[in-house]
């Protein structure tokens, strides 16, 4: 629950920022727009106002109070009114219904002023002797920058509760995979804490034993025979450890030129396993099916792991005098490695788990709960696919298919008949 809360409150934070960064970038956007509008507004009541003192000078505008108001203008502009100023500073308007000209020193520079409560905008020629003044409300403008103003406001407000609510929950969405990495890396290192600890503890414990009182040499015998039996299940414990570690670290690749006979390894694989299945009292055989060739593009290191892991796997868990069949098909342009056995199977809601490390379907089976694990990691890193189902003598099959990989010229594949028995060992 903790580990889920600071989760949570690490992607609002990052929503946060990220909703802190876009909202700096519109309001940057928004001044720059704004600049713009405004610049091009009064540009145009710029122009407006020159073209309008322009053809006061050329007496296109009659003098005075002649023109009817809106003459020269659009119906949609604001009007424009005309003032000649005296050099002793007496205004007198040259357009009808002009309000009164502010009092003020005109230069030739436009220049914005209140007019009442409008504000003006005012621009001025020379006329001989007399200063023609143009101007034109620009009230327009300004409602034109609130409106513009009000709908950024609302539009910011908008895009900030939608980025914030998006970051957030893409953050979430993101970091999902790398939270349940976290997950499997917190529970992978209790689980291995937990069997290294075993054989560890048992280990120190024979050996306080053996230490607390003489013993003749037979009793101690006993107790290193059960220190070395310790000894090894940690040995392999780390091994796999160790050999998962370093298959974590390595990228899939299909670029192998290895092309190895799946059939030859799974045949030295029966072999080696035939003193086990024997000691279990389990019959093992294995076959080939199919014409050939039983070639794949992998590393035959990581195939013999893959049929060890396997085999030794139903040889374990099918009990004492069960059957498993181990065959090597080649149908079409797949190779198959199938391991069907009589034993309990796999239960259809345990089969997504098999692969996860630690998982034991049964205590009453020794082992790490890494085979599977191992297997699955051979499987990804050779390009393989897994197949899980009932098999036909009733138990569990463990398929793993490869694409078929032809030999390299210069290496003779050998291949056996369809169904020629490799090997077999009856108890």
């Amino acid at each position: 629950m903790k580990a889920g809360r600071a989760h949570r409150r690490y992607a609002v934070r990052v929503a946060a920022v990220a909703t802190l960064i876009v909202m700096l970038a519109y309001v940057v956007a928004a001044l720059v727009l704004n600049l713009i509008v405004t610049n091009h507004l009064v540009s145009t009541a710029d122009t407006r106002l020159s073209d309008r003192l322009k053809d006061a000078q050329n007496r296109t505008l009659t003098l005075p109070r002649s023109t009817p108001q809106g003459e020269h203008q659009d119906v949609d502009d604001a009007p424009l009114f005309v003032w000649s100023v005296a050099p002793g500073g007496v205004a007198t308007a040259l357009t009808p219904s002009a309000p009164a000209l502010p009092v003020r020193h005109w230069t030739t520079a436009p220049v914005t002023l209140r007019v009442g409560t409008s504000p003006f905008r005012f621009d001025t020629a020379q006329a001989g002797r007399s200063v023609l003044v143009a101007g034109q409300s620009i009230a327009g403008e300004s409602n034109v920058q609130s409106t513009l103003l009000v709908a950024e406001l609302v539009f910011g407000a908008i895009l900030a509760v939608a980025t914030f609510a998006g970051a957030t929950i893409v953050g979430l969405r993101a970091s999902a995979p790398s939270e349940l990495i976290r997950r499997h890396q917190a529970e992978f290192t209790a689980d291995a804490s937990h069997e290294l600890r075993t054989p560890i503890s048992v280990i120190e414990a024979e050996v306080e034993l053996a230490l607390d009182r003489p013993r003749d040499p037979a009793a101690y015998r006993d107790v290193l025979e059960r220190v070395s039996q310790e000894s090894t299940r940690l040995r392999g414990i780390v091994e796999d450890l160790l050999w998962l570690a370093r298959a974590d670290n390595q990228a899939v690749r299909d670029d192998v030129d290895d092309v190895v006979d799946v059939a030859d390894i799974v045949e030295a694989a029966v072999q080696r396993f035939g003193a086990p299945a024997a000691t279990h009292r389990v019959a093992l055989a294995a076959q080939r099916v199919g014409g050939g060739p039983f070639t794949v593009q992998a590393n035959a290191d990581l195939i013999a792991r893959l049929a060890g892991v396997l085999i030794d796997n139903a040889c374990k868990f099918t009990g004492d005098g069960a059957r498993v069949e181990v065959s090597v098909r080649s149908a079409g342009g797949r190779v198959e490695l199938r391991v069907d056995d009589s034993g309990p199977g796999i239960p259809e809601d345990q089969r997504d788990a098999v692969f996860d490390r630690f998982h034991r379907a049964s205590d009453a089976v020794a082992g790490t709960g890494l085979g599977l694990a191992i297997a699955d990691s051979v499987v990804r890193s050779t390009l393989g696919s897994w197949e899980i189902a009932v098999s036909e003598l009733g138990g569990a099959r463990m398929g793993v298919s490869w694409r078929k990989a032809l030999a390299r010229r210069g290496r003779p594949t050998p291949s056996g008949q369809s169904g020629e028995t490799l090997t077999q060992s009856l108890a």
